[in-house]
């Protein structure tokens, strides 16, 4: 009898119509959708942290932020140098008036100022003559001067002088006796000099009792007067001419009672619209050119400013997705670092830019436009955002490897650097208010915390240290060996350990980056999840074929606002 080969038993397939086949088939389908969501998720991804030129290859996607920060730029910068040559010229229009006036209402003036003061008297007999100097240099102003200027009205609306003089209420005082009396209750006295008071004949004014002055008792003298001018000189960049008010205000200063008056001179230039301008020729056919091209760089940000928001939005989008769907598979939350990949800081910055710009050129016109006159604040936010804007160009060089070392390198360093200076800015503040209280009554550059704190940043580049050294006084030995010990104990710990440790700091960082790109950077999650890949095929290819298949992949119409633009 032959032998019957042996059968297997066949696998039970559950019938169409079965409860266990419905089930199976859900089972598949949920399957397939997951797998499906997860490759939709993970190209996404790859689609995210791709470089513009990747992404035009890949999609055709236009780079429109590339282009337009091209063209910002070129526009930013110009902008920025037409202003600056323009706020160059208002400068210096208002320091060439204010030594015009120094000249013109300071006696003796040698058109250097001794030190914070302009110049000094030390007698009586030039205390009244550099007075009454000042009061007939006003009233004699129209046939002296060089520059457009004429009379302003002051606080009250009258065209003249306001001298004021503070004084202790009453005392007597004798050296020899070593006798003081003296009540410190400080009085105020003032007196207002027109026009037609300075031009009578004989001036009567100067034998007034209020210009008898009682040395013991005078804290300061302060004459004040208002001028008007006019800049011409903007007429030559064939722009509109400022109108200027200038407060001058000259200040006998006598409170240290040393036998020395200081003689302050402070001028106050504001701009105002000019009441009245007839300017024939293309000056201002030339403004409006320049209001054109504001407004249309106010047009570039606010198109840069509107990319790089929906960018930002789509990409916490995505990295919503992106945590929802790890921790429904993997059980766990994604770690900071991956969370912040999402967070483009070029983006923010770009963002920072374009709303300082947008200030700034509104700034601008306004100015162009007369209706505004702060010049400072302008320059402020115009040139704070070409930085910004110039900044930012190194996004695009980090996309080549060679170019990307200052980045890294400044990333990693950053938070070490950070408690370093910490730590170091301890010491450098103790040094700062030493030599302030010990040094600062013999040496110049020791005077205020200030200058102080300059002058040991000057000493840490290695500036100016010989000068440093000579000019302390050595009225006190003590004061001079000390000087000598704190010196060279800054120096020696700041330059030859402190500096060189915050180099090395930065090296050590420097160093880790170039070993990372040689032996590849610890991969994080998200990375380990880009590589992952359901068809089997390694993520490291060729760019074109992941592209390609990027591009012949169907894609659901609703799942495309997900994807961030870049």
């Amino acid at each position: 009898m032959a032998q019957q080969p042996y059968r297997f038993p066949q696998a039970r397939i559950p019938e169409r119509g079965s409860g266990v086949f419905r089930l199976t088939v859900r089972n598949a389908m949920a399957h397939h959708d997951s797998e499906m969501k997860e490759e939709c998720l993970r190209e996404d991804l790859k689609f995210y942290f791709m470089s513009p030129c990747e992404k035009y290859r890949a999609r055709r996607q236009i780079p429109w932020k590339l282009g337009l920060q091209i063209l910002k730029i070129v526009m930013v910068t110009t902008q920025l140098v037409r202003f600056g040559l323009s706020n160059q010229l208002v400068v210096a229009f208002k320091e060439d008036n204010t030594v015009a006036f120094k000249h013109l209402f300071l006696k003796g003036y040698s058109g250097t100022d001794e030190d914070d003061y302009s110049c000094s008297v030390y007698t009586q007999e030039d205390a009244y003559e550099s007075i009454f100097f000042a009061i007939n240099q006003y009233h004699q102003l129209k046939d002296i001067t060089l520059g457009t200027l004429g009379y302003g009205e002051n606080e009250d609306n009258r065209i003249g002088l306001k001298v004021c003089k503070q004084h202790y209420k009453k005392g007597t005082m004798f050296p020899s006796n070593e006798t003081l009396n003296i009540d410190n209750d400080v009085e105020l006295d003032c007196v207002q000099l027109d026009l037609q008071d300075l031009s009578k004949k004989p001036p009567d004014w100067k034998n007034s009792s209020f210009f008898r002055l009682e040395f013991y008792r005078l804290l300061q003298v302060e004459i004040s007067f208002h001028l008007k001018g006019i800049d011409l000189q903007t007429i030559h960049s064939r722009e509109l001419p400022d109108c200027y008010v200038f407060q001058n205000t000259i200040t006998f200063d006598n409170k240290a009672h040393s036998g020395k008056i200081k003689i302050y001179f402070d001028s106050d230039a504001k701009i105002e619209e000019c009441k009245d301008l007839n300017i024939f020729g293309s000056t201002q056919k030339n403004a409006q050119y320049v209001l054109v091209f504001d407004a249309f760089v106010i047009v570039i940000c606010l198109a840069s400013l509107i990319l790089c928001t929906r960018s930002i939005v789509l990409a916490l989008r995505l990295r919503k997705r992106f945590l929802n769907f790890f921790l429904e598979k993997y059980k766990r939350p994604v770690c900071d670092t991956d969370q912040w990949e999402f967070i483009n800081g070029w983006y923010v910055l770009v963002i920072i830019s374009d709303l300082m710009t947008i200030i700034g050129s509104i700034l601008k016109m306004e100015i162009k436009a007369k209706n505004l006159t702060n010049y400072d604040l302008c320059s402020i936010f115009l040139g704070t955002s070409t930085l910004l804007v110039w900044v930012g160009v190194i996004r695009y060089l980090g996309y080549f490897q060679a170019y990307n070392v200052l980045i890294l390198t400044m990333q990693a360093s950053l938070p070490k650097v950070l408690r370093f200076c910490a730590c170091a800015g301890m010491i450098y503040l103790g040094y700062t208010f030493c030599g302030w209280i010990v040094l600062g009554p013999y040496h110049d550059k020791f005077e205020n915390l200030n200058t102080v704190a300059e002058c040991l940043f000057s000493l840490v580049n290695g500036d100016d240290m010989f000068a440093t050294f000579a000019q302390i006084q050595q009225k006190s030995i003590l004061v001079w060996l000390f000087s000598r010990l704190y010196l060279y104990s800054f120096i020696s710990l700041f330059i030859y350990m402190i500096l060189s440790l915050f180099i090395a700091l930065i090296t050590d960082s420097y160093d880790t980056i170039k070993k990372f790109q040689q032996n590849g950077f610890p991969e994080t999650d998200l990375q380990e999840f880009l590589k992952e890949c359901s068809s089997k095929e390694e993520y490291q290819k060729e760019s074109s074929a992941f592209l390609s298949c990027i591009c012949c992949r169907r894609r659901k119409r609703s799942d495309d606002h997900l994807i961030p633009i870049s």
